[in-house]
């Protein structure tokens, strides 16, 4: 998503004061506005839950084609060959 795009669609909610209460301490801790905190912890959020799928469905032409590229033999890469060669920065 752009950040520079001008925000033209709304979001509204209703809460709890509580609810509201704690979201607006948090924001201060973060020092953003209570919209700022909510939208970007929201955005995370459903990133998070559409990264998660496990199950996804397919035209059968998709799925041959999914299938190959699984099948298919690994490419040599010299590049991830080396970091995985190194030592982890926590064993170190």
């Amino acid at each position: 998503m752009q950040q520079t795009e001008t925000r033209g669609a709304s979001i509204n909610i209703r809460a709890m004061r509580a609810q509201r209460d704690l979201i607006d301490k948090a924001a201060a801790v973060r020092n953003k506005t209570r919209s700022d905190f909510m939208l970007e912890a929201a955005c995370q959020e459903a990133e998070n839950v559409l990264l998660d799928r496990r199950l996804f469905h397919l035209k059968d032409e998709e799925y041959e084609a999914f299938e190959s590229a699984l099948k298919a033999p690994v490419a040599d890469n010299p590049a991830l060959r080396r970091l995985l060669a190194q030592k982890s920065p926590w064993k170190s």
